[in-house]
């Protein structure tokens, strides 16, 4: 029989989602898709304007028209890095950090392959980026950063408040990476100086798998990448320039958006003093074990964000986190964690073992992993 299963891995995907998430998923499922202005318009509430209110509100974003929905973080970075580099129209030069996810670093490495761009890679120094470093990289071609908030292998979240001022002194267009952050950081996007912010909705907002999008400040600045329905305007052979019509095209993940509304609800009825003590308990839970023997090493023993990033010392991360999913049904997450350049600074590029809880992780598990981690690594080093 298998051991019960502790799920630690919610920096990838959040799991258990809150019981409101599923039910609301359901009723969404039992009603028609409500569309403005169509025969099934009235018969259920219009789930893609609400759920942008909700985004927008929860994020404090100025205009819900300007919180753009798409498939994930991912696709957000993309949608936004192509659609700068067409309406910029000519090469230039990019900043981002070796903290940053494959989701930044492959679309810049291809655009750059590509003759359309040149990046520099902003080393971190310890667990962050200083945003003197990142004024440093700046040379007089630069149009475009693109930054991680929250690091998804330290755990770390850097100052995208000071690295945004001195980017908008100097007029480059920054792109921030909130992937890690949305749920866990409080956010106001009125005052944070970003042009755009990426969100996704699977995370630590609570949502399903297949939402997330953007927050874009000036929709002038990033040319449209997908042309499709609407909706609206469909007499016009070209896409709509008005948001969000400019950069949604097709239909809707609509009971995603119904999962994402549900999450944010969640956190605003959990309330954001609660989770963040939470998640600083369970962390220190993690680092009280694992700081007390030296057969774990742990890359960032101060992290803002519930995520540990460790590798037991003679044991490959691989086991580790086989024999800590088979032995004690313990679910972590090994490998390169999709950052490579970061796993090349802090383990030689080997990769490391991530715990990472959410809210909904009980506490008791949190312990009952920290002793059987450490037990894992005690053993491994004995001999």
């Amino acid at each position: 029989m298998d051991p019960p299963q502790v799920y630690l891995n919610n920096a990838a995907t959040s799991w258990p989602k809150p019981p409101g998430v599923i039910a609301a998923v359901n009723e969404a499922l039992r009603l028609p898709f409500s569309e403005a202005g169509r025969s099934a318009g009235g018969l259920s509430s219009d789930c893609v304007a609400d759920t942008r209110g909700t985004v927008a509100r929860y994020l404090h974003a100025p205009d819900p028209n300007h919180v753009i929905f798409c498939a994930n973080a991912t696709d957000a970075l993309n949608i936004l890095i192509q659609g700068f580099a067409k309406k910029e129209g000519k090469p230039f030069h990019v900043i981002t950090t070796q903290t940053d996810h494959n989701s930044v670093i492959r679309p810049l490495r291809t655009l750059e392959a590509e003759g359309r761009c040149r990046v520099t890679v902003v080393p971190c120094t310890g667990s962050h980026v200083e945003p003197a470093a990142v004024a440093g990289a700046i040379r007089p071609d630069t149009r475009l950063a693109v930054i991680s908030h929250g690091s998804n292998v330290l755990g770390s979240v850097q100052d995208i408040a000071a690295i945004g001022r001195l980017l908008q002194e100097r007029g480059i267009f920054f792109i921030a990476d909130g992937a890690q952050t949305a749920g866990l950081v409080p956010l106001d996007l009125r005052n944070l100086p970003v042009d755009a912010f990426v969100f996704t909705g699977h995370k630590y907002l609570f949502g399903f798998p297949g939402t997330g999008g953007f927050y874009l400040r000036d929709p002038a600045r990033i040319a449209p990448t997908r042309q499709g329905g609407t909706g609206t305007d469909s007499k016009n052979p070209f896409q709509p320039g008005g948001m969000p019509e400019k950069f949604e095209a097709g239909t809707h993940n609509y009971p995603g958006l119904v999962s994402l509304a549900a999450g944010i609800s969640f956190l605003e009825q959990t309330g954001a003093d609660a989770v963040t003590r939470c998640i600083r308990k369970q962390t220190a839970i993690f680092l009280e074990e694992f700081l007390a023997t030296d057969a774990i090493q742990v890359y960032n023993p101060s992290p803002e964000l519930p995520v540990i990033s460790f590798n037991i010392r003679g044991l490959g991360n691989d086991d580790a986190g086989f024999v800590l999913r088979k032995m004690y049904g313990i679910v972590t997450r090994t490998g390169l964690h999709c950052a490579p350049l970061i796993h090349e600074r802090i383990d030689g590029g080997s990769g490391c073992v991530r715990i990472s809880p959410s809210v909904l992780t009980p506490q008791d598990d949190c312990r009952h992993a920290a002793e059987c981690i450490r037990e894992v690594a005690d053993r491994a080093n004995s001999s």
